[in-house]
């Protein structure tokens, strides 16, 4: 009988990551499996880069050098670096220990990955985020609780991760896809003194903030996956991100304890559980009257383009932090034509999305999203986001920007300016599976780690940073 018990739940378990991984493939991620997959498919048909490796041993020998002669420092003294999550994505201990970075915060000794919610709004994770940092109760805010009708309080954290943070102990941030922009929110509301109980917050808490294929300016798959052009807030009737929609609400309702332990979306201060809400709940909620999805409060809406600019009305770059932006792209030009830049280099999950991507048009018959929007500066794309989103904030304000075309560049590297780099991948290549990145991987993270321990504290100087800081 025990035995029984014990097949059961390693069936179910094993069942309900595979639903979840396919809602990674039909959005944005992919399982470790396909990951695998792809990786076999590259090992078949191309060849290892031998110089690259080499190239690759010669600059891990030069950078062990060069930490050896710096003066050792405490751990604990370092600031930490926070990997941020992006939508569908998870942080430390969820899906049986899988590491959404791919092991990358295995390369510095002060490194955090906090699990926010997958598919809530940008705003909301901003405030789990604050919390999870400095420890207590997540509050929403009333104002917006009441707006969008869900709990004015959330997860407790009995124990921050950083409790100390203030302005004399800045963090440093990397986030991925709508990660990126969860950050900036963050930033402003720390700026604006928006969290109750700390008047002394400032943008001076962030030293610098990373964009890995960082969400700023939205994205035309949220209208090919089903948001609505003519209003970005609703989805199409009939559309795959009402098969999400569906899912999600269902699974939350479930409320069972070790699946959402599992893997949680992020909605529990919706009290969409059959204890909360019951039968009539539940159907109010499949049927679009209350929760999330009624309300407007989760993830798509901020990632339409549409919603991308609302969000950027209010937030700043400031001139005391540096930010960084890697964007990328899987996309080529043939006769004037954009199409996907390979087969093999882009995930299989991916590659069809892709081809959709550089072959949207905006309905001829709908008011474009803002002013001088043309469909050609959105074509190019890495599967998830249009490239143009990735580089910097554009909408509806360009902030100062800075493009890196070449490594070999020496520039002064100062605060205020997004410095960004457009990198041959697509929307998954520094997440989930780290093989298919191969070297490039470990490239672009040991350069960030290193860019951020160049500043563990804010300098009043402008700077000069070495060739490599961008690569």
């Amino acid at each position: 009988m025990i035995r029984w018990w014990v097949s059961a739940l390693q069936l179910t378990e094993l069942f309900v990551s595979t639903v979840v991984h396919l809602l990674y493939g039909f959005y944005i991620f992919s399982t470790a499996l396909a990951g695998d997959l792809s990786q076999a498919m590259n090992e078949w048909f191309s060849k290892p880069n031998v110089h690259a490796v080499v190239k690759e041993e010669e600059e891990t020998r030069e950078t062990t050098s060069s930490l050896t002669t710096k003066t050792t420092t405490s751990v604990d003294d370092l600031p930490p670096i926070v990997l941020v999550h992006g939508i569908f994505g998870f942080g430390k201990g969820r899906l049986g220990g899988l590491s959404y970075f791919a092991g990358a915060e295995k390369k510095d000794e002060r490194v955090l990955v906090p699990d926010l919610g997958s598919l809530t709004s940008i705003y909301d994770r901003a405030r789990e985020l604050f919390y999870y940092l400095k420890g207590g109760q997540v509050d929403y805010g009333e104002e917006h609780s009441m707006a969008y009708g869900h709990s004015q309080f959330g997860r407790i954290y009995e124990q921050g991760h950083y409790p100390e943070w203030d302005e004399d102990h800045p963090i440093h941030f990397v986030g991925h896809s709508a990660g990126a922009q969860v950050v900036r929110v963050l930033q402003q509301m720390l700026a604006d003194k928006a969290f109750k109980g700390y008047e002394n917050t400032s943008d001076k808490w962030v030293l610098s903030i990373t964009s890995l294929s960082g969400a700023f300016n939205g994205t035309t798959r949220t209208y090919l996956d089903g948001m609505q052009p003519e209003d970005w807030r609703n989805m199409k009737p009939v559309c795959l991100l009402q098969f999400c929609r569906l899912g999600t609400i269902i699974y939350d309702w479930l409320d069972i304890p070790w699946l959402k332990a599992y893997y949680n979306f992020g909605f529990d201060h919706f009290n969409m559980s059959w204890k909360k809400m019951g039968i009539r709940g539940l159907i109010d909620c499949l049927l679009g009257n209350i929760g999330p999805f009624a309300s407007g409060d989760w993830i798509l809406p901020d990632l339409t383009i549409q919603g991308s600019m609302q969000l950027n009305c209010h937030l700043q770059t400031f001139p005391d932090t540096y930010y960084f932006s890697y964007a990328t792209k899987r996309t080529k030009r043939i006769f004037g034509i954009t199409v996907p830049s390979g087969i093999f280099g882009i995930h299989p999950l991916l590659f069809i999305r892709v081809l959709q991507m550089s072959q949207w048009r905006h309905p001829p018959d709908v008011f474009p999203p803002y002013k001088g929007y043309r469909d050609e500066d959105w074509q190019d794309n890495d599967g998830a986001l249009n490239t143009i989103s990735m580089t910097h904030p554009r909408i509806p304000v360009e902030h100062p920007s800075h493009f890196v075309g070449h490594d070999s560049e020496c520039q002064p590297l100062q605060p205020g300016i997004w410095y960004y780099k457009i990198v041959e991948g697509d929307h998954i290549l520094f997440v989930v599976n780290r093989e298919r990145a191969g070297i490039q991987f470990d490239m672009i993270y040991d350069s960030i780690f290193e860019r951020c321990r160049k500043y563990a504290c804010r300098r009043k100087s402008r700077q000069t940073l070495p060739n490599e800081i961008l690569q």
